[in-house]
């Protein structure tokens, strides 16, 4: 993604092995003028996913905010420094790992008023172009796919910094935020409140807190 060029500190325990089929980046137009140390981040990466979290927070009962997180998923990025519109992203979400700290709600939101993730198993992002909209901010849009049903989406990153860890990595950070309604991909299950409105808000807001490491 094109999202990296600031220094940080950051420790972490070093990824798993894991290879990748995307090809080489392709020639492109520059788009923006960014840091010329970007080139050198141009490359693979991959998700670090003990110190990363992808959730979703949302309103319930009008009164409170109930928050969860995925933490089952793969995940291919690709940066391109020269060129941010080349940069690109897939993960690839296994929704039965869906955890909001209360077993009994999880089991209801893997079912069939919700996931149902014996149908569908896995969510997906797939990244269609990234815009650089200037200082550390970025857009990246691309298609969203839940329980068979597609949609664009557009998330909005701001660039945290990159730096080698003690273990030799080379890792980047950012924050991604998007938010979305539930009922455009079928999540149309709900209970009205006596008072007016949902027991579960409509509005889904989603959050990407990434730590990226280089693969190649």
């Amino acid at each position: 993604m094109g999202i990296f060029s600031r220094r940080q500190t950051a420790i972490a325990e070093p990824p798993a092995a894991g290879g990748h089929d995307w090809p080489a980046e392709r020639p492109a137009p520059a788009v923006a003028t960014l840091d010329p140390a970007l080139r050198a981040l141009t490359g693979h990466w991959t998700i670090d996913r003990p110190h990363s979290r992808i959730g979703f927070s949302v309103r319930h009962a009008m009164v409170t905010t109930v928050r969860g997180a995925f933490t089952d998923y793969d995940s291919r990025l690709y940066f391109d420094g020269a060129r941010p519109g080349e940069s690109r992203a897939e993960i690839v979400i296994r929704v039965a790992g869906v955890d909001t700290g209360v077993e009994q709600r999880d089991a209801h939101l893997v079912g069939k008023d919700f996931f149902d993730v014996r149908r569908y198993p896995e969510m997906t992002f797939r990244s269609t172009s990234t815009t650089h909209e200037g200082a550390e901010s970025f857009r990246m849009t691309g298609d969203l796919t839940i329980r068979d049903t597609t949609r664009p989406v557009e998330l909005q990153l701001d660039y945290l910094g990159s730096v080698v860890d003690p273990f030799g990595y080379e890792r980047a950070g950012f924050d991604g935020t998007t938010t979305i309604d539930r009922r455009d991909w079928g999540l149309v299950y709900n209970q009205r409140l006596e008072a007016g409105g949902s027991m579960v808000s409509e509005k889904v807001r989603l959050q990407f807190d990434i730590s990226a490491i280089r693969t190649t």
